[in-house]
């Protein structure tokens, strides 16, 4: 055990690693939380279908509702972020999506249901902002992959706790106390956060120089910026299939391979788990290449075209007994979030630390906007005679067609120069 050091400014944090790494392993957490809480109604449905029926349909628009208002908030809570600060505004967003999370619990019917994911979503917009903010403010150019792709981990983590916990939970206390526990450790989180978190006071001659520059941005400059609409664009895509995963794998395990609660307490972590290990291992892969010479450019799209490379194995998961479906699940999981962490990385590597929330937020928008309209088109094709084959040939594509337009659209990945910000970019 660490022991707790008192900083200048009244914060504390742990003794035994460096601040950066430190504040690292605390976004780490946060975003395992988040990821938690979102699985929370995928993983309990079969329990709360047993006193709110719901049908296919109704439960895309229950990811949908929650996707809408992430892409929502994503862009506002990246804004927020710049103005508000890191540290403010994490607490913030947190303390909000912990209630929303509680506010399942107390639900009677779908229209309740509908509300409190939409508060989540709502709340749930602002994390990886953050993390983007975080990692801009105190790591270095060649570590920040590496750094992102801990944090993306945390998506894993979270992931990977919610089949096996909340089983324990339903089988021992039910569905409602799934939400008011995952709360409770959301609001422990942001006193956690508030004793620790500092912003870093380092920011080189270069940086101060784009920052200044970058206070004149508007936010329809940032947005009329062809690098940001591909990156958003790209992010679409991916997170269409990514979404379609993360909400619909549980189900698709409990309609069509005949699973129940135990069996998804029992298996359904085991993707997850391979989706943290790629998160690390794609972002050390590209600080790896950078620390050889590569280039920025090259290190970051290497990676992500290998990553995009492996995903459309997901066609052959009807086609497979259910134990080679887990694999072939695991293999785009890993892929899916060594490419993620990639993504969120861009805007930290590309521009100055007043624009990163804005930009980051804009990139998740148009990921959470991709899951939130797919998740609707699934519902739809699965309630009028498609089956999840159609849908996994669909999504095998996604990161493929991401991959082509960061290559052949989106320029080379580079940090933006004073003059590029004065000429307002496109």
């Amino acid at each position: 055990m660490g022991t707790q050091v008192r900083e200048a400014d009244g914060s504390m944090r742990s003794s035994m690693m460096e601040p950066k790494w430190f504040f690292v392993v605390l976004v780490t957490a946060a975003i395992a939380i988040s990821y938690f809480d979102r699985q929370t109604l995928p993983v309990a449905i079969s329990a709360i279908q047993q006193s709110i029926p719901l049908s296919n349909q109704q439960f895309s628009w229950l990811q949908s509702s929650f996707l809408i208002a992430y892409a929502m908030l994503y862009v506002i809570g990246g804004r927020l972020l710049d103005v508000l600060g890191t540290r403010r505004g994490f607490v913030l967003i947190m303390l909000w999506w912990s209630i929303a999370c509680a506010l399942h619990g107390l639900a009677t019917g779908f229209g309740f249901l509908l509300t409190a994911r939409f508060l989540l979503g709502m709340g749930e917009g602002g994390a990886f902002p953050a993390a983007t903010r975080v990692v801009a403010e105190w790591i270095p150019l060649h570590q920040r992959s590496t750094a992102m792709g801990i944090i993306n981990a945390g998506t894993a983590i979270g992931s990977v706790l919610a089949p096996p916990l909340i089983g324990i939970v339903l089988l021992t206390s039910g569905w409602r106390m799934v939400f008011f526990a995952a709360g409770a450790v959301g609001i422990a989180w942001v006193l956690w956060w508030w004793l620790t978190y500092k912003s870093s006071a380092t920011v080189s001659i270069a940086s101060l120089d784009a920052r200044m520059v970058a206070q004149q941005l508007s936010f329809g400059d940032i947005v009329g910026m062809r690098r940001v609409q591909v990156l958003v664009f790209a992010k679409f895509m991916s997170d269409s299939a990514w979404y379609f995963y993360l909400f619909w794998l549980p189900k698709y395990l409990y309609d069509i391979r005949g699973f129940d609660v135990k069996h998804v307490s029992y298996y359904a972590w085991i993707p997850y788990a391979a989706s943290g290990v790629g998160s690390f291992l794609g972002g050390w892969l590209s600080s790896r290449l950078l620390s050889q010479g590569r280039s920025l450019d090259f290190s970051r799209k290497f990676v992500l075209g290998l990553s995009a490379l492996f995903m459309p194995v997901v066609m052959l998961v009807p086609h497979v007994p259910v134990g080679w479906a887990l694999v072939l699940f695991s293999i785009a999981f890993f892929c899916q979030q060594s490419w993620s962490g990639l993504i969120m990385t861009l805007p930290a590597d590309m521009f100055p630390l007043s624009a990163v929330g804005s930009v980051s937020g804009m990139v998740g928008f148009g990921g959470a906007i991709g899951g939130a309209i797919f998740g609707v088109v699934a519902g739809f094709l699965l309630g009028h005679g498609f089956g999840y084959g159609t849908l996994f040939i669909i999504v095998g594509t996604f990161h493929i067609i991401g991959f082509l337009a960061i290559l052949l659209l989106g320029g080379r990945v580079q940090p933006l120069k004073t003059s590029e910000l004065l000429n307002r970019e496109s």
